[in-house]
């Protein structure tokens, strides 16, 4: 149940197999205290039983200036915060049978499966272990629709959610979508709390936060912090633009709201950076207006569909913005566009900066991801592109990321790159089928000014400062402007990324 981020990276969700979790009602639920609300006469009445009607959650008074009245928020919108406990079956991994990793690989491990205790683990060739995990949820709907993360329910065989006042429930999983990590839920009942939703959009950095969930089991645990930033873009997760927090997160908490001073769910608390498996000051929300999208797709489909653009981006730089010809470092640098993709189909070319998405500015390359995965399929999109120091608008009329694949020497002489500190050689044939490329140079060997930029050795240069290198000439007439930084465009291990290099005044 655990979700890598990066090798430090991990996710929300927690492995257990102990009995009894969110057994335990908090005191502050059977409390008789009345929570005052902006509109006189109104109470908290969540706590009531299931057939009493549904009165929607009025925003939460704040006790002072900027702080929030966090008993109240808890009071209120605690009883549709859910814990989530799921049962199934994983393929078993070497570390399940107490191999060491990647023994599975190993030819004796056909051998040591079939000692005694790795029997009955699963059939032969396919074998899978038993598991157990625990997450959280939140209610945003009465009938029994339910929001989590889509890791907390992943491989899942029965599922079963637990409400505040212990009722539990059978839960169907309507569907889960993998790139943003949301699943929904449903579960038989009415006349449920439910929590109010808000606008992410309106957080600001420093605004205080709150998260409710079922940490290590613990169900119903409120932890308070601010957000920390906004739209960060994570390794793997290039379609969320992550609200990052410093309110306590740990595993089990996956899956449940994240509130804002109002008392109204901004984002749903999916991952945690840690080192040590729990939380070291870095937590992370799903923005509720991207959850809500999802939710209506697979509430109509089954599933969401996410379109696909067809570039890879990297982040503009102050050296890469000069070499461009941008007054500042700001859209994201075009670093390779995939054969047949849309973005092949309307024009766009590695070099191009991408500023703006039907007028929504893109200031780092990773808001163009969330952006353009979060659109739908066939939807057509207009790019400012800034292209050989000049504007232009490009239509694009996006393809589907259920498309997508992976499109991914030697020479006596050496010929020296001028300044740059580059031995540049022309391809062979077989080096350019292998490169799947017609022009460039291979890097022969580096020093220099390239070589303290990243430049390595196999590297082929395609083009320098927008210009495709066809030969050394290329570089050279490039180099005689004497300009202060360049942009190389360089193929390594079948990538292509822009590599700025300062040349110095």
């Amino acid at each position: 149940m655990l979700k890598p981020l990066t090798a430090a990276m991990i996710a929300g969700g927690v492995l257990v197999s102990t009995a009894g979790a969110f057994s335990l009602v908090p005191s502050w639920l059977k409390s008789e205290d009345k929570v005052v609300v902006a509109q006189a006469g109104n109470t908290a009445a969540n706590t009531a039983p299931a057939a009493a009607a549904v009165v929607p959650a009025a925003p939460v008074p704040m006790l002072a200036p900027s702080v929030p009245n966090y008993r109240a928020i808890v009071k209120q919108a605690g009883p549709a915060v859910v814990g989530v406990t799921v049962e199934g079956m994983h393929k078993a991994t070497a570390e399940d049978m107490g191999l060491p990793p990647g023994a599975e690989n190993d030819p004796f491990f056909q051998f040591f499966r079939g000692l005694p205790g790795f029997q009955n683990r699963g059939q032969r060739g396919n074998p899978s272990v038993p598991f157990k995990g625990q997450g959280s949820g939140f209610i945003i709907s009465a009938d029994g629709l339910i929001l989590t993360n889509a890791h907390v329910v992943r491989e899942a065989k029965d599922v079963t959610v637990k409400l505040s006042d212990r009722r539990e429930y059978s839960a169907k999983v309507l569907g889960s979508d993998v790139a943003t990590d949301i699943a929904v839920l449903r579960i038989d009942a009415k006349n449920l709390p439910t929590v109010r939703l808000g606008d992410p959009q309106q957080l600001e950095v420093g605004d205080p936060v709150l998260a409710i969930g079922s940490p290590f089991g613990f169900e119903q645990t409120a932890t308070q912090g601010i957000v920390s930033a906004k739209g960060r873009s994570l390794p793997g997760d290039a379609v969320v633009p992550f609200i990052q927090t410093d309110a306590a997160v740990n595993p089990g908490n996956s899956g449940g709201p994240l509130f804002d001073g109002t008392g109204a769910v901004v984002g749903i608390n999916a991952q945690i950076y840690s080192q040590s498996g729990g939380y070291q000051g870095l937590a992370f929300a799903i923005p509720i207006n991207v959850a809500l999208k999802i939710k209506d797709q697979i509430v109509a489909h089954g599933k969401a569909q996410h379109a696909r653009l067809g570039v890879t981006v990297q982040e503009l730089n102050q050296s890469l913005s000069e070499s461009f010809g941008l007054p500042r470092p700001e859209g994201a640098l075009v670093a390779n566009v995939a054969p047949n993709s849309a973005a092949a189909a309307a024009g766009l070319k590695s070099g191009d900066v991408i500023s703006q998405v039907n007028g929504q500015v893109i200031g780092r390359s990773g808001e163009l991801s969330s952006l353009i995965g979060m659109s739908a399929p066939g939807e057509k999109v207009k790019l400012k592109v800034w292209r050989d120091k000049a504007w232009r608008d490009i239509e694009v009329k996006l393809g589907s990321a259920d498309e997508a694949g992976k499109e991914t020497a030697r020479s006596d002489e050496a010929v020296q790159g001028g300044q740059l500190g580059l031995a540049l050689r022309p391809l062979t044939p077989e080096e350019r089928k292998q490169a799947r490329t017609d022009q460039g140079l291979v890097v022969e060997n580096v020093g220099g000014p390239a070589g303290r930029a990243g430049v390595e050795p196999g590297d082929v240069l395609l083009a320098i400062n927008g210009r495709p290198v066809q030969s050394l000439e290329t570089v050279k007439s490039v180099l005689q402007t004497k300009p202060r930084s360049v942009a190389l465009l360089v193929q390594r291990d079948g990538e292509k990324i822009f590599v700025p290099v300062n040349l110095g005044s």
